[in-house]
């Protein structure tokens, strides 16, 4: 999976972050808040989104309404898969991976594992 570009990011994060439907006015107007962005500029990144599965979209009048089609943590969890693969030895870079969690980290990493019944005698 390739990681998202600046705008890309931006664009959804709005989208993770409100959890509803959004026009790309809407999503303009909040960037502009932070930094100039051309409405253009943003509906065109927008339907890039769509083209590439990451948004769907319908229509509410003259504008389209975009809703995220994964979440972030989906997101998040694919581009972990993708870093893992990148290694020709994915147990060592899981075990350095560990090694820098946080203690909370690593306890919410065990009760994911349990929760998916992967746990085994942690």
């Amino acid at each position: 999976m390739r990681r998202l570009g600046e705008l890309e990011a931006e664009i959804m994060d709005r989208l993770w972050t409100w959890d509803r439907p959004a026009t790309v006015r809407e999503i303009v107007d909040d960037i502009n808040l932070r930094r100039p962005a051309a409405y253009t500029t943003v509906m065109t990144v927008a339907t890039i989104l769509y083209d590439k599965g990451w948004l769907t979209r319908r229509k509410q009048g003259q504008a389209w309404l975009y809703t995220p089609v994964r979440s972030r943590e989906a997101y998040s969890a694919a581009l972990m898969e993708d870093a893992l693969g990148a290694s020709r030895d994915r147990s060592a870079a899981l075990v350095h991976f560990v090694e820098r969690m946080t203690d909370e980290e690593v306890a919410a990493l065990r009760k994911a594992l349990r929760s998916t019944g992967r746990g085994g005698e942690l």
